[in-house]
């Protein structure tokens, strides 16, 4: 058999991650955006023929040159980033793929999480992960009127404060979701306890983690969708793919999400959820924005003036518990962080 290299690329070996470039393009993919790791497998002549990467506990971004298929080249670089990751301490592994190599990840240990049709599948190395998740959440299950809230909450806000209150009092039990992922300014341990601390006050509100199974738009692998339409939709999807199963389990009939008037993005997802979520017996309800000084109030604004450090604006953007927080010692590296980020408004 030829003697194949697999090596790591560095970011910046421009001709490398051309070729590697060229032949994700073979394959209808371009390169993810989130990536931290990438491998290449080069022929004798040092020629790309494989490539797969890393993002978090995420596997991405594979293809093998048709003139190298059937070598079974493809289950040495998944072999490779798996050792890779154990390597890190993740050992609880994600991947995405198109619905055509579901299988092939199968054979390889991988489980189906859930699916879009025609576009992609989600699955992960764990034969029992989500259905443990699922185990837990059941543990939850209320009789009477279930309905569910996901957020990020970067940070909480009057605006979200308000979105749960609103849903709250339309339901005998609120399931919240405080989206796990760590990519946002505001990391996910201070998030959760501000949103703890901002719904304390309303008695049928239960807090979940959304763990590895809620993904944000961050993560989201938008590799191989053609576009940006394509992207939201295939998001939106994938989401609801796995909210449909989340819902079963905890009898939610309803789901609440927040007016969107500035983000095209958020605003077309919310369309897709309230389009699909119907027909599988689940309302969407889109509750109008809180407003503050006539704006509707937003995370980003919020993080706007923690970093110009506008507490008079603040005062009217967030709830006395997350107020007290950015107030304290304990927001300090926090702040620093928002302080040094050079763009605060996305996501």
């Amino acid at each position: 058999m030829s003697e194949y290299t697999l090596a790591q690329v560095s970011p910046s070996d421009k001709s490398v991650l051309a070729q590697v470039d060229a032949l994700l393009a073979q394959e209808g993919i371009r390169r993810d955006g989130n990536l931290d790791y990438i491998c290449a497998m080069f022929d004798e002549e040092y020629n790309v023929i494989g490539t797969g990467s890393c993002f978090g506990n995420t596997l991405r971004c594979f293809a093998v040159s048709s003139a190298h298929q059937g070598e079974g080249l493809l289950n040495q670089i998944i072999t490779h980033l798996i050792e890779v990751q154990c390597a890190r301490g993740n050992l609880h592994l994600f991947l995405y793929t198109k619905v055509k190599s579901a299988k092939f990840f199968g054979d390889l240990g991988f489980y189906e999480i859930a699916r879009v049709e025609d576009t992609l599948v989600f699955m992960e190395n764990r034969r029992d992960g989500f259905s443990s998740y699922l185990r837990q959440l059941e543990k939850t299950r209320t009789e009477g009127k279930s309905a569910a809230l996901v957020m990020n909450a970067n940070p909480f806000t009057l605006g979200h404060q308000y979105l749960v209150e609103t849903a709250a009092a339309a339901c005998d039990t609120l399931h919240l979701f405080v989206v796990s992922e760590d990519a946002s300014l505001v990391p996910f341990a201070i998030r959760k306890k501000l949103v703890a601390e901002g719904v304390a006050h309303l008695p049928n509100v239960v807090l979940h983690d959304s763990g590895p199974y809620i993904i944000s738009n961050a993560t989201f692998p938008s590799y191989f969708l053609k576009d940006e339409a394509a992207v939201i939709d295939g998001h939106a999807r994938l989401d609801l793919a796995v909210f449909t199963k989340i819902a079963a389990v905890l009898n939610i009939t309803a789901r609440y999400v927040g007016e969107e008037p500035t983000s095209q993005v958020t605003g077309l997802y919310n369309q897709i959820m309230c389009e699909q979520l119907p027909k599988v017996g689940i309302d969407c309800i889109v509750v109008p924005r809180k407003q503050a000084n006539g704006r509707a109030i937003s995370a980003s604004t919020v993080r706007q003036c923690l970093q110009n450090g506008d507490w008079a604006a603040l005062e009217t953007l967030l709830p006395q518990t997350s107020l007290a927080y950015f107030r304290s010692p304990e927001a300090a590296p926090v702040l620093d962080r928002i302080r040094r980020s050079g763009n605060v408004v996305h996501y």
